[in-house]
């Protein structure tokens, strides 16, 4: 396997408009996840930057393409920029890093690779079980119901996602995290089709890679990495990165 690290990032987000460039310490967000995916060493990191202002924060320090802003999703984006960076289809494993995740450790990038050892796999993805009782029933956070393979429990194969408990009765639900690694070829097929039927009823677009037949492996690890979308987050955020903090997930 051959990775690269993507890491796809706009300004006009919902919640929080111009988070990639929001200040933690004296730089921006963007930076911060642009350290974590080098500090992994698994390949190149390449920055999906869908403004202008995004580019020009890290044009200096880290392989950039500008892309549309017009396109639908982190993955395309992600996908646009690797036609540019890699046309030649060098990397066979693409590492889709979300932006808004400044604290997450190299080590569950590692980990995410490593379910690709399995030729059955499509696409990976990760989750985390579900500690606070009330974030089942929040639409917000993401549940993954997954099928454990024989050999071990904390590694499995999503059946479905949604923002409802799910599987029902489970004693331990399973939070989805959003970060995902494609086969080259499995990318391809989902940029190129259109959104499917549960996709645009649940509003999680990796039901489209399931209604494609990919196969998602999932990995289970302790804790999910913090995803800034509030202010809120953004405190949280500088709180773990504080010089000294070492708070990592």
């Amino acid at each position: 396997m051959k990775p690269i690290i993507v890491i796809p990032a706009r300004m006009n987000s919902s919640r929080l408009p111009g988070k990639p460039l929001a200040d933690i310490h004296g730089e921006p967000m963007i930076r911060h996840v642009l350290r974590r995916g080098v500090e992994a060493n698994v390949g190149p990191v390449l920055i999906a930057a869908g403004d202008r202002e995004i580019a020009d924060a890290l044009a200096a320090e880290a392989n950039v393409v500008l892309t549309n802003p017009n396109l639908a999703s982190g993955s395309d984006r992600s996908f646009a920029a690797l036609l540019h960076f890699d046309p030649d289809g060098s990397y066979d494993v693409i590492v889709n890093l979300q932006g808004d995740m400044p604290t997450i450790s190299p080590v569950l990038l590692h980990k995410a690779i490593s379910v690709l050892d399995d030729p059955e796999i499509d696409i990976v993805t990760l989750a985390t079980p579900i500690a606070d009782v009330t974030e089942a029933d929040r639409a917000a956070v993401v549940k993954v119901a997954m099928e454990p393979t024989a050999r071990d429990s904390v590694i499995g194969r999503a059946i479905y996602f949604s923002r409802w408990p799910i599987p029902y009765g489970a004693k331990n639900l399973l939070h989805h995290i959003g970060l995902y690694v494609y086969r080259r070829r499995a990318l391809e097929r989902f940029v190129a089709a259109q959104p499917s039927h549960l996709e645009r009823i649940e509003k999680l677009e990796q039901l489209r890679a399931l209604a494609l037949g990919l196969t998602i492996g999932v990995a289970v690890v302790d804790a999910a990495p913090l995803g800034v979308d509030t202010l809120e987050d953004l405190e949280e955020a500088r709180r773990r990165l504080a010089p000294g903090a070492g708070a990592m997930s």
